[in-house]
């Protein structure tokens, strides 16, 4: 019997994360409702350059403004975060309602827009997934210690019985986190911001050179929802049999 004919355990969730504004700061998470579009409250907000055509790449980033990571987004009802009014506090420690002008005037002056969608502004897919193997191997081939955050996961999944890069294995198969269930769909492809160092905010461009030379330019994983549900640190993630 090979592994596709059984379940699998493969770990446990040792983080969770939901960004309410696109490249601004994660908000750790002990448990969260995970549906259709995923973690309730994930990316739903992002800035709009007005300068670059839609058809491109037109949000602000990362990639412009490698402190971003340091203005803090807050739900003021953390309980009903799709529905919730939205503050951001900057590293100045200014508060604004994230669609007031004068946000985007202080991330970048003139020629910037909040907006908001309810079923999330990705890249690619909905859910993000990394291992703890992973980012420690990938820290020792780049010869520098990672933060997870670089990599802006929604889940960091501990697997102490894994090899590192276990997450190639499980596209196209269905995984078991709590009450989730989600399709693995492909590798993240990834780009300079993974380069940014989220506590100090500098760059270190060989990150993302040793991901291109050894990965492919990929680093863990996309997914999306087969089942909604609550997923919650500590809960085992299962590698689904017959997927």
């Amino acid at each position: 019997m090979d592994g596709s004919d059984q379940d699998r355990p493969l770990g446990r969730v040792a983080a969770l994360w939901r960004y309410p504004v696109k490249s601004m700061a994660g908000e750790a998470l002990r448990e969260v409702e995970v549906s259709w579009h995923g973690l309730a409250g994930d990316r739903r907000w992002a800035f709009l350059r007005n300068d670059v055509p839609h058809s491109g790449f037109a949000w602000f980033t990362l990639r412009q403004r490698s402190d971003m990571a340091r203005f803090r987004p807050e739900f003021v009802d953390p309980d009903r975060p799709d529905d919730s009014a939205t503050r951001v506090r900057t590293p100045s420690g200014a508060v604004f309602d994230v669609a007031d002008p004068a946000l985007g005037d202080e991330l970048c002056p003139g020629g910037m827009r909040a907006i908001k969608q309810n079923r999330g502004i990705f890249d690619t897919f909905p859910l993000s997934i990394i291992t703890t193997r992973t980012v420690a191997r990938l820290g020792e081939l780049a010869g520098v210690g990672l933060d997870v955050q670089r990599f802006r996961p929604n889940i960091l999944v501990e697997t102490p019985d894994a090899e590192p890069f276990a997450e190639d294995e499980w596209v196209g198969r269905v995984l078991r986190i709590g009450g989730l269930r989600m399709r693995v769909d492909k590798r993240d492809g990834r780009c300079v911001v993974i380069d940014i160092d989220p506590a100090t905010t500098e760059r270190t461009p060989g990150v993302l050179q040793t991901v291109a030379r050894e990965r492919q330019g990929c680093l863990g994983v996309y997914g999306t929802t087969v089942a909604p549900g609550r997923v919650a640190v500590d809960d085992r993630v299962v590698l689904e049999r017959g997927t």
